[in-house]
């Protein structure tokens, strides 16, 4: 039997034309068997990334097993040369970005992707580690966007230990990863010794998951307040306010504010770092003229303005600037 969350969760999808993104482990295989047996619309995507001696057997499994689920299947590979430092993450973005352009491509609703409770407490107590705020502490989101496509993550509920005792009770097979066990891995670790919070603290995986939904809540509300105003200012890839209208705000809001309008201005897929909009906001205590994320900001006085890298600074008055000077 299904788990009873992950149904009512996926009951808001009926009728869409939904991807699976499938590695072949016990995470990815649950899901996509979960799918076709609550009657999604699906087509499981796999990336082959090259880098492990497994990669083309797990390949085949998938194939084999999406045949096997009447599914259809999609493979790609990653070709090319690959970087010699930060291949993790390469891989990750290159993954992506085959998945996302099959779903562009293909009028896909949605990419369901497997990342289950146990990621999101792992994910939790890594940006703990790190001393994260808000946005960092409330780790993954149930829904996101990436490249234009919805990115779903229906199994945030369920624990890993479910979704292995479900493959295992109905003898389907997937495949381990070893890295999953290099303890130089700082997820690894703490994988293998988060236990001990629950034995010497008392404090179970189901309170840190509701830390992280309570968190996450937050976190919601004020990037919809962010957009809001971001909206609010720009016009035509161009924003002008005045001093106060930023410096008023909270300054945790204010960094989320100034990195929302850079990106959005500039065109940049992420914002930029934190501490670099520490500092574009100290320099927009005075009269400044700097880039950061493709776009160009400057302040005269009590006006700040902010347009792509390239464009005039010139301050042209318009009707919509008076509620922000």
């Amino acid at each position: 039997m299904m788990n009873q969350k992950f149904v009512d969760f996926m009951s808001g999808f009926a009728g869409k034309k939904l991807a699976v993104a499938v590695s072949g482990g016990v995470d990815s295989v649950c899901l996509l068997n979960w799918c076709k047996l609550a009657g999604m619309d699906i087509v499981a995507l796999h990336v082959n990334h090259g880098l492990r001696a497994a990669a083309d057997i797990e390949t085949q499994y998938v194939q084999d097993l999406c045949k096997k689920l009447n599914v259809p299947c999609r493979i790609f590979y990653w070709t090319g040369e690959k970087p010699d430092s930060g291949l993790e993450n390469a891989a990750r973005d290159a993954r992506y970005k085959m998945m996302t352009d099959f779903c562009q491509e293909n009028d896909i609703y949605a990419l369901l992707v497997a990342h289950q409770a146990d990621d999101q407490i792992e994910t939790f107590l890594m940006n703990l580690g790190r001393g994260s705020g808000l946005f960092g502490l409330a780790a993954m989101r149930r829904m996101s966007m990436r490249d234009g496509v919805r990115i779903v993550r229906p199994l945030l509920d369920v624990s890993r230990a479910e979704l292995r005792a479900w493959c295992d009770e109905h003898n389907i097979k997937y495949f381990v990863d070893e890295m999953n066990f290099d303890p130089h891995y700082t997820r690894v670790k703490i994988r293998q010794n988060r236990h001990l919070i629950s034995e010497k603290l008392g404090i179970s995986d189901a309170r840190i998951l509701l830390a992280v939904q309570n968190l996450g809540r937050l976190r919601d509300k004020i990037e919809n307040d962010v957009d809001k105003m971001v909206a609010d200012v720009v016009d035509n890839r161009r924003a002008v306010f005045g001093d106060v209208f930023l410096f008023d705000l909270d300054p945790d809001f204010r960094l989320r504010f100034i990195g929302k309008l850079i990106q959005t201005i500039g065109g940049d897929k992420y914002p930029p770092r934190l501490n670099s909009l520490a500092g574009a906001l100290s320099r927009l205590r005075g009269n400044c003229k700097f880039t950061l994320g493709h776009c160009t900001l400057r302040r005269l006085g009590a006006r700040i303005l902010v347009v792509p890298e390239g464009e005039k600074t010139t301050f042209r008055k318009k009707r919509h600037e008076k509620k922000h000077i």
